[in-house]
């Protein structure tokens, strides 16, 4: 059923990755507040039916998809359904949506590198943007940051963790030292291997890597959550939102997940975020800044919660930690390197082509092999992205080609890999 009648004062929101975890509980937060906001457009890249539900209850101008053959499949999934949906298909349709001349906000949710141009896009386009596709800074941290200073753009972190120290800083800060900041300290759960034998890592199971134990997220970032990749992009993001240095951002290990992030002040204060760990407080809070708006969260009881607990990350037996830090040390196209070897690495271990352990591994290879160079505009972003994945393709083609998506090792080590 169509959502009820909008209201002609309400915010038009464009949700790129409307079907992912995040972009579900995007829409489950705009549907709470239907006299502020209405959905103008949806994007997915393959999920068609789940598309196709949303479409039929939020009605949005635009349903994009990547390829025509979804877009064919969309198209008649909604035959019959008189919406006022047109279809679309391709990343220039993405642009189009993302900067089209009556969307106010853009919540960015796209996962991976394929996020990148849509986003920018509505960068350039003045949009309100909440960034929750982490790799358009990972990518092209200058480039992206030049893009906001020359636009109207608002930009609003989503991850929790920046959301938290946006909440904790001083609005505008311009300069953490201004701002009397000593350091940033970012926080994460550990994910479901924090205790586990280092031994029992090489033979874990895609299953096993995505079961998280305090969030429901995709497969993609729950395996980054896994090997402690997402704190490293994580960490990189951070340095280009808050202008910090690599060295003012600390990395905290907080198995509850109730501390989102902390930001430690000159004068010996402490300030924290804290809530239940549900994506829909940060994305309410952006949605609505500098106002807040019910998210459809039950507030923290911290006496039912009882401890919270603090430990240093455990870099070696997530060496994925330390690459990310070499990476943003590195500078230039390193990033984008880290990033791109990263996605094909997991990518490949979803589809059993690669033991858990073998990501860093991979990713490693792929950087200590590859030139790093300045991005001088989004098409050296895109070369060095390109050439980073075929390295990655070529690593694991040389040493674990012998196994295919339906491998029945998956996330096993396979049988006839070599040691990296």
């Amino acid at each position: 059923m169509v959502s009820s009648t909008r209201s002609s004062t309400a915010q038009p929101v464009c949700v790129l990755g409307s079907t992912g975890s995040i972009g579900v509980s995007t829409l489950d937060v705009l549907a709470r507040h239907p006299d502020k906001y209405s959905v103008f457009a949806l994007t997915a890249r393959e999920r068609v039916e789940e598309l196709a539900q949303q479409c039929r209850k939020y009605a949005p101008r635009y349903a994009v998809v990547l390829e025509e053959e979804k877009a064919v499949q969309l198209r008649q999934a909604l035959s019959g359904e008189n919406l006022p949906t047109e279809v679309m298909c391709g990343v220039d349709a993405l642009c189009q949506v993302a900067s089209d001349a009556r969307v106010a906000v853009v919540m960015a949710a796209i996962v991976g590198a394929a996020g990148l141009k849509p986003t920018l896009a509505a960068v350039r386009a003045g949009k309100k943007v909440l960034l929750a596709n982490k790799e358009s800074l990972v990518m092209a941290g200058p480039l992206f940051m030049s893009a906001l200073a020359d636009s109207d753009a608002q930009l609003l972190p989503i991850d929790s963790e920046h959301n938290a120290i946006f909440q904790c800083l001083p609005y505008p800060c311009e300069s953490l030292q201004d701002a009397g900041v000593e350091r940033i300290l970012l926080t994460g759960s550990g994910g479901p291997f924090r205790t586990a034998d280092p031994a029992a890592l090489e033979s874990v199971t895609p299953d096993e890597a995505c079961a998280h134990p305090n969030w429901s997220m995709g497969r993609k970032i729950s395996v980054d959550s896994a090997t402690m990749m997402n704190k490293g992009l994580e960490f990189i993001e951070a340095c280009y939102l808050f202008h910090a240095s690599p060295a003012e951002i600390q990395v905290v290990v907080h198995p509850q997940s109730i501390v989102h992030s902390m930001v430690q002040y000159r004068d010996g204060s402490l300030l924290a975020q804290m809530g239940n760990p549900d994506m829909r407080t940060p994305i309410a809070h952006a949605l609505s800044f500098p106002q807040r708006i019910d998210s459809g969260v039950a507030a923290l009881d911290l006496i039912l919660q009882g401890r919270l607990d603090f430990e240093a990350p455990d870099e070696a037996r997530f060496p994925c930690l330390r690459l990310a830090r070499e990476a943003i040390d590195a500078g230039g196209s390193a990033p984008t390197t880290l990033n791109a070897a990263n996605e094909v690495a997991v990518e490949a271990f979803l589809n059993g082509q690669l033991p858990f352990t073998g990501i860093a591994r991979v990713i490693e290879k792929v950087m200590k092999t590859s030139e790093v160079v300045e991005l001088t505009d989004l098409d050296a972003v895109e070369l060095a992205d390109r050439i980073a994945r075929e390295r990655a393709s070529e690593i694991l083609k040389d040493l674990y080609g012998s196994c295919s998506a339906d491998s029945t090792h998956r996330g096993q080590p396979c049988p006839q890999s070599r040691s990296m």
